[in-house]
């Protein structure tokens, strides 16, 4: 079980505060740039075979882009845990199958005549995947579904409000996940139809006088969650201490802790289980506020179940399309979002699936297939890759800086080149990496995917060298804990600082 914990924030928040009012934590920049390729690799020799790294495993591969020359490299052919650098490979994928301009197109079907602003029968919202239903005016993510039944004159609908689900075979969560991330936001359920990234926000505040439960509330409607407040009123010097906990396959939510008297409110996160239901329920809801009657109740239907009915007895209505790929892929990348990540690449593998595929196949091995395929095709070492799912949650997912750095190489040259980089954070200015690298030859020049679970950090994209020369590069750094004074981060962060800076030539 993985619990969203206050607790565990604050006192690490309060740690941090400490140490950084006691010792002012100040990164050591390099400002020794190597100005010859001879001196680049003994630098980085230096860093990597520091004795702190002893019980560690590097996986490194830096080369340059006009020539391919391998300029540093260690362990290159190491497998190695990439964690969300394996998002690199489905945003590929996708943007290579599809083109940037390609849009999700989700049907909303009828069954049943219309007549006289009647649907006498069903409503269908047959979901793809479209990962992009996240507006914060929570009404807005409705409006083009309401648009379509207008424009086909619906007044009222005699039937259910169905969410269909069973585009994306499989189960609704990514191969070989951990227990844990079932219940983290990380780890939201993946389902061919989704509303704000499957996630909702709940507020904690005290109650009026010691001793009394909190109060706690869901900031957005229809989850089908029950929540169970076992949270108290403490006195006002306490901090707060928050988790909450649900009993796996129920929609019980428990609310465990303690809000000190006059706090601000606590906002906590959970995953909403059975994601399309809850679309089909709120949708419902969002069309008698627009005026539309529905005169039987929300539900969905998921695989391996199936629509009672051939997709040839079913009306078109209309369909709602998702924003131009370029920029879902860049919506996972930047952030790195694992949910929609595994939407676009369960989209791909479905869009991609073999016609003798068993109705077993899921549509994340599906998608696994055609990303070997594509790796071969393209003549890339695709058995440096063995991956359970698409956005790195997993544990099990390995691959090599070899391999990472030949993807890199490809995409540059790719019809989707332009938006395959701008996908990618940007060092001190966007995505995970907006707050590294700050004030060195990194600067706005590092585009590059970063990797984070337990014991991970990756960092693999592109950097132009003081000399002009671009680079492509793939870090890996497994089984390191860190000293106090450093973070993770930092040891990947050195060595894209140093290759920024280097001023020499790589044809020596």
């Amino acid at each position: 079980m993985k619990i969203q914990s206050v607790r565990a924030q604050l006192l690490g928040a309060l740690f941090l505060a400490a140490n950084f009012i006691t010792v002012p934590r100040v990164l050591a920049q390099p400002t020794n740039f190597a100005h010859s390729l001879a001196e680049l690799r003994a630098q980085l020799d230096a860093h990597v075979n520091q004795p702190r790294f002893s019980g560690a495993l590097w996986g490194i591969q830096v080369a340059s882009l006009a020539t391919g020359k391998i300029i540093y490299e260690q362990h290159a052919d190491r497998l190695m845990s990439p964690a969300s650098n394996s998002k690199l490979y489905p945003g590929a994928l996708a943007l290579t199958t599809f083109g940037g301009d390609y849009r999700f197109t989700t049907p909303v079907l009828a069954h049943g005549e219309i007549a006289g602003g009647e649907l006498k029968g069903d409503l269908i919202v047959s979901g793809v995947g479209d990962p992009s239903w996240k507006a914060t005016d929570f009404s807005a993510n409705f409006a083009p579904f309401i648009m379509v039944l207008t424009n086909a004159g619906v007044r009222r609908i005699t039937g259910d409000v169905i969410g269909d689900n069973t585009h994306f075979h499989g189960s609704p969560y990514g191969g070989s996940w951990c227990v844990e991330d079932l219940f983290d936001t990380e780890g939201a359920e993946i389902s061919a139809l989704t509303l704000m990234d499957n996630v909702v926000s709940l507020r904690v505040r005290a109650g009026n006088k010691i001793g009394v439960p909190g109060l706690v509330n869901l900031l957005l409607p229809d989850t089908g969650l029950t929540l169970v407040n076992r949270t108290r009123t403490t006195a006002r010097e306490a901090k707060p201490k928050l988790e909450l906990y649900r009993e796996p396959g129920t929609k019980r939510l428990f609310v465990f802790g303690e809000m000190p008297l006059g706090a601000p409110a606590e906002s906590l996160e959970t995953p909403v289980p059975q994601p399309a239901q809850w679309f089909a329920t709120a949708l419902k809801t969002e069309l008698a506020h627009a005026g539309i009657a529905v005169g039987g109740k929300a539900r969905s239907v998921a695989w391996p179940e199936s629509l009672p009915w051939s997709r040839t007895d079913l009306t078109p209505l209309g369909e709602v399309k998702s924003p131009p790929l370029r920029d879902v892929v860049r919506a996972f990348m930047k952030p790195s979002q694992n949910l929609e990540t595994d939407l676009t690449f369960a989209h791909t593998g479905e869009f991609l699936r073999a016609t003798n595929a068993p109705e077993s196949e899921s549509s994340a091995q599906s998608g696994l297939l055609a990303l070997h395929h594509f790796l071969d095709t393209n003549r890339l070492p695709a058995s440096d890759l063995h991956f359970d799912e698409g956005s790195g949650l997993s544990r099990n997912n390995l691959t090599t800086a070899r391999l990472t750095v030949a993807l890199l190489t490809l995409m540059s040259t790719n019809p989707a080149a332009a938006d395959f980089d701008r996908s990618l954070p940007i060092a001190g200015v966007d995505g995970t990496i907006r707050r590294r690298m700050k004030g060195t030859p990194a600067f706005e020049n590092v585009h590059a995917k970063t990797g984070t679970l337990r014991w991970v950090n990756a960092l693999s994209g592109y950097v132009t060298t003081a000399a002009g020369e671009r680079l492509v590069f793939s870090l890996m750094l497994n089984r390191y804990d860190s000293a106090p004074d450093r973070k993770r981060t930092d040891e990947l962060d050195e060595i894209a600082v140093r290759l920024a800076g280097f001023s020499g030539k790589t044809d020596e």
